[in-house]
């Protein structure tokens, strides 16, 4: 999911570098959800990932 957050962000760059600031900004709000996406995964892994036997 970061992977592909990462991807569309640099992709954002290029398109915005080039000139092509409606597909830069839909590939930069892309990135932005796949982002949150992952920090929401993350941070619910992190508190139940990880349970002790009982």
């Amino acid at each position: 999911m970061l992977y592909y957050a990462i991807v569309f962000l640099i992709i954002a760059l290029i398109a915005g570098f080039f000139g092509f600031f409606g597909i830069a900004g839909l590939a930069a709000s892309i990135a932005k959800i796949l982002f949150v996406v992952f920090l929401i995964l993350f941070i619910v892994s992190l508190i139940f990932g990880r349970r002790r036997p009982l």
